[in-house]
């Protein structure tokens, strides 16, 4: 699978933001897809997952409530929906996909489980 990410751009503070990640590959429909995000001089932590079917998404703790995870199998894409937008949200964000089967129920939570990545689409949200 490969990924186009799209969306980011400058906000300001308790603004909203929707990113798109659109993929192109066979393999799209049965990939679980997640978003990361890496701040200048961090490490890139994991920000939200969706399942290849839709269910339970997962959120890290400090975007639940603000970000939506959803995913359009008819069009291959994912999207990430921000609201309520902080300071500390700024960051380059990747979509990433994955269709294997892993031997861990938290495998999405780790970059290096994935195989398939975007570019990545810069989020600057200002105070």
């Amino acid at each position: 699978v490969q990924l186009q990410a799209s969306g980011g751009g400058s906000v300001q503070a308790g603004g909203s933001l929707r990113l798109s990640c659109a993929a192109s590959g066979h393999s799209f429909s049965n990939s679980g897809m997640g978003w990361f995000r890496q701040a200048p001089g961090k490490e890139r932590e994991f920000v939200a997952f969706i399942s290849w079917s839709d269910s339970k998404p997962r959120y890290v703790d400090s975007v639940k409530g603000r970000f939506t995870i959803s995913r359009d199998n008819a069009k291959n894409t994912v999207y990430l929906q921000m609201n309520s937008l902080k300071p500390e949200d700024t960051a380059v964000y990747y979509c990433a996909g994955d269709s294997r089967t892993h031997g861990f129920s938290w495998w999405y939570q780790r970059s290096e489980e994935y195989e398939s990545w975007g570019q990545g689409t810069q989020v600057t949200v200002s105070s």
